[in-house]
C-alpha cells in the first residue's frame, strides 16, 4: 500500500489546474480574479442565454454579458 503525502505547494497545483468543463452557477460569485469568466444562470437574460461575468482589475467593473447557451448545455444535465 502506498501512502502519496503532498506538502502545501503540492495541493495549491492541484487547486491550480484548469477544468475542462465551466460550471454553471446560480449567483454570481462575490470575489472574481482579473479576467476569470463565470457563467450563471440567475433569471436575468432571455431563455437559452446564460450570463457571462468577466471579472475586471481594480477600479473597473465587472463586464456582463447574455451568451447563447449552445456550447454550456452540455454541463447543465445531470449525471447519472
Amino acid at each position: 500500500m502506498r501512502v502519496v503525502v503532498l506538502g502545501f505547494s503540492g495541493l495549491l497545483m492541484m487547486a491550480a489546474t484548469p477544468s475542462s468543463a465551466q460550471a454553471i452557477r446560480t449567483s454570481e460569485p462575490l470575489l472574481l480574479a482579473p479576467y476569470e469568466v463565470a457563467l450563471v444562470q440567475d433569471g436575468s437574460c432571455s431563455f437559452g442565454h446564460v450570463l457571462k461575468v468577466t471579472g475586471a482589475i481594480r477600479g473597473l467593473r465587472r463586464k456582463k454579458l447574455c451568451v447563447p447557451m449552445g456550447a454550456f448545455q452540455a454541463s447543465l444535465d445531470v449525471i447519472r
